[in-house]
Parts: structure tokens; sequence; C-alpha cells
């Protein structure tokens, strides 16, 4: 969005090209820092958070996250984005570095745990644009229902979990047991979902 601030000098020569490609690079890259810190600061205050605090939590100026993200809107999509591709990344790069298929898809629904917790929120201000919102899920269940599906595939190609759970199912069902997880201090959605997946072993 904001990545032709500054991406020039207005000269039209050879040398200004190559000076703007650097920034446009490091544009990119401190966009996604801005994101991961605003996802931090959602998470514990909510994304009503002042933006400031996503500014403090990122090391930059207020200025540099409003020429990102002009609105909060802007700001709360596109780290709603930025999570659902990270959960979609972390998958296959679980299964590659994990012990077992199954503790690849252990530790990737917790990771979507987290996101859920901090997608409620999230949800909450989207209200107001359902269109948005719905373009929004569809494009969460493109890429993440596929990742758990090869993470269950790969786990019950193993032997380690039934191989007649769906991943659809499976998300919804993490999904229906998060609920309330942020408002509610005695109820353990984490613990209950670690039930769930404790379930889906394969008996022997």
């Amino acid at each position: 969005m904001s990545d032709s601030v500054s991406d020039t000098d207005g000269s039209g020569s050879k040398e200004a090209g190559r000076a703007g490609r650097p920034k446009r690079t490091d544009a990119r890259r401190n966009e996604k820092a801005l994101l991961g810190a605003a996802a931090t600061v959602f998470v514990t205050s909510g994304v009503d958070a002042p933006v400031r605090d996503i500014a403090a939590e990122a090391g930059v100026g207020v200025g540099t996250i409003y020429r990102h993200f002009p609105t909060r809107a802007d700001l709360i999509i596109a780290v709603y984005r930025h999570q659902v591709e990270a959960g979609a990344e972390a998958g296959p790069a679980l299964l590659e570095s994990s012990a077992t298929p199954y503790a690849a898809l252990r530790e990737w629904i917790g990771l979507f745990v987290d996101f859920l917790v901090t997608k409620h929120g999230l949800a909450g201000v989207l209200q107001s644009d359902n269109a948005g919102f719905e373009t929004l899920h569809v494009y969460f269940l493109d890429r993440l229902v596929p990742v758990c599906s090869q993470l269950l595939t790969a786990a019950a190609a193993a032997g380690e979990v039934r191989p007649d759970v769906e991943a659809y199912a499976l998300m919804r069902g993490v999904g229906n047991l998060c609920i309330g997880a942020d408002s509610d201090p005695r109820y353990d959605a984490r613990r209950l979902v670690d039930l769930l997946v404790t379930g889906l072993r394969q008996p022997h």
C-alpha cells in the first residue's frame, strides 16, 4: 500500500531505479514487522488498542503505521491475512521439522488456536462490513483447510490418527471450542482442544 512512498527520488535515472528496489524490499519487510507487532498487541489489548502501542511494539513512529495502513480497518484486515498466511506456511514447515506427522499436526492446531483467539476480536470489528468479512472468511478457508488436510493425511498414512477425520470438521470443532476463551477466565479452550486432538489418535 505504501511501497510507492519514497520509492524513487524523482530523477528518473537508472541509478535512482536501482536505489528504489532495496527501499521496496525494506518497505515489505517493515510492513511484515508491523503486522507481527499489531497481531501481538491485538492479542493482549484487543483490536481497539492505541496505534502508539503498536508503533512501540514495532519500534517505529506512529506515522510509519499510517503510511502503511491509512485506516484501522486496513490494519485489521492486513493482520488477518498476515496470520492466515503464517498458518498456511507453518503446516509444511512443521511436517519437515517435527519428529512425526502427528506431532506436526498437534503443534499446528496449537497455532490455529492462537489465531482463533485473535480472530474473534477481528471478527467483531468487521461486523459492519459483512461483504468484506465474507471475503476474508473464504480466504481463510481456502488457505488453511488444505494445510490441515495435508497434516491429517500425513498422520493417517503414518498410522497415527484415524483416517476418517475431515479437515474442515476438525477446524470447525476447534473453532467451536475456542468460543468464549477470551471472556471467561475459568474456561480453558486450549486444554479442551488438546483433549480433542488426543482423541484423533488411532487406537492400537
